[in-house]
């Protein structure tokens, strides 16, 4: 099983790419992870509709066949640390590799949104979106964690 953050957004700052490489490096062999940047479309005088359209289309391009899809949500599901690493089990045991879906300064496609098969909430803070995807990698990581009896994570 691979995960793959797949993230709507412009080049990120040094410090977002380097946190993430950070993160992503530290998975196990047995469970890969990447980071892939979805160019935004132009604004211009699209509607929002148009701009989340053509964002879609790329998101298409970019998902592997056959992979569950997580896309990150205001709406989704509020878990904590150890609650994802259960679900990461669960995606673990069901053997599909998993794309999680960061959308751009729009959100995401209500489509996308419909035929997730998670939907997550990363916090109830507006976060940038280079936080989200460092946030995401490491609490991917921290899961990981979990999973492994590490002691990145203590319970106290």
């Amino acid at each position: 099983m691979k995960l793959a953050v797949l993230a709507v957004g412009h080049r990120q700052p040094a410090w977002v790419n380097e946190g993430c490489a950070e993160y992503l490096k530290r998975m196990p062999r047995e469970l890969p992870a990447s980071v892939t940047e979805i160019k935004p479309e132009a604004r211009g005088s699209k509607t929002r509709e148009q701009l989340l359209a053509a964002e879609k289309s790329r998101i298409r391009e970019a998902l592997q066949q056959g992979s569950r899809i997580v896309v990150l949500d205001e709406k989704g599901d509020d878990l904590t640390t150890l609650k994802l690493a259960k679900r990461l089990e669960a995606w673990m045991q069901d053997g599909r590799d998993v794309a999680l879906l960061i959308g751009g300064a729009d959100g995401l496609d209500e489509e996308f949104k419909q035929q997730a098969d998670d939907r997550l909430r990363l916090s109830s803070l507006t976060l940038p979106h280079g936080m989200a995807r460092l946030l995401l990698c490491e609490q991917l990581y921290r899961a990981v964690s979990v999973l492994k009896n590490h002691p990145y994570h203590r319970e106290g």
